[in-house]
């Protein structure tokens, strides 16, 4: 199947206007691993025939990085260009895979001009299903599969979204099991606040390494997560422990994608 991905000035030229902005992000545009997650998005909102358009090479970074490395000059920076370009296609409401710039498009750009609607794409994905614009009756993909959901901090902790990626993972027909630390209580991968990007400080062990663990726990055969970052933490975690082809590291949109034959 070939993915239709309008751009935003190619519809405003033939004067369109999307309902809903795509924010790939840096991960989503360029890691290898995370164009997976935003080809299954993508996959899902041309099945659903969701109207969206993305800025293209007129994205930029959100600027997250910089600001949790205490930058706050380049912050700003990036984020007035970004919104300059946003405000002009007047962008109402945007969604986004990675959490990172959610939670920065969401909480941070307004007060420098950019107020959005901006939703997880797994708040998006679970209204699709809720309006009965996709549907996952029957699908036997993951039926009786063992999934655990790892809470990326700035979807959970920062902006209280628990319920939306959970109730995916029960619309497959699949058992969602906890790690002890979930919810208000998740344990970070260890690439928020910028960590990603640093070598990790001196200690007895690495964050991510103690949250697969968590996971390991759960005799999950799927680890289910809703960020790029915490995609690549997680399976670095698996891959330390040799069991990649045992368990596997899936976004949220992947397994529905998958489970919907997109």
């Amino acid at each position: 199947m070939s993915l239709h991905v309008p751009t935003m000035s190619e519809m405003i030229a033939k004067g369109e206007t999307p309902e809903i902005l795509f924010w790939v992000g840096c991960a989503g545009s360029f890691d290898d691993r995370a164009k997976k997650i935003t080809k299954a998005l993508v996959k899902i909102l041309n099945h659903c025939k969701v109207n969206f358009a993305v800025l293209g090479t007129e994205e930029s970074c959100s600027g997250d990085p910089a600001k949790r490395a205490g930058n706050e000059f380049t912050f700003q920076m990036q984020a007035m260009m970004n919104i300059q370009v946003l405000n002009g296609y007047e962008v109402k409401k945007i969604v986004t895979a990675c959490p990172h710039c959610f939670n920065t498009l969401k909480n941070e750009y307004p007060e420098l001009g950019g107020e959005y609607e901006v939703v997880h794409h797994t708040q998006l994905i679970q209204d699709l299903i809720n309006t009965g614009k996709l549907a996952l009756e029957g699908s036997e993909t993951y039926k009786g599969k063992k999934i655990t959901f790892h809470d990326p901090c700035y979807l959970g902790r920062a902006n209280d979204v628990y319920e939306a990626p959970r109730s995916l993972i029960e619309k497959l027909d699949a058992e969602l099991v906890e790690m002890k630390r979930c919810k208000s209580k998740g344990l970070c991968c260890g690439a928020g606040g910028a960590q990603m990007f640093k070598e990790a400080e001196p200690g007895t062990k690495e964050i991510n390494i103690e949250r697969t663990e968590d996971a390991l726990e759960t005799a999950a055969e799927i680890i289910a997560t809703g960020c790029p970052f915490c995609n690549t933490m997680m399976t670095d975690g698996i891959k330390n422990v040799e069991k990649e082809d045992a368990i596997k590291v899936l976004d949220v949109a992947e397994l529905i994608a998958n489970a919907a034959d997109l």
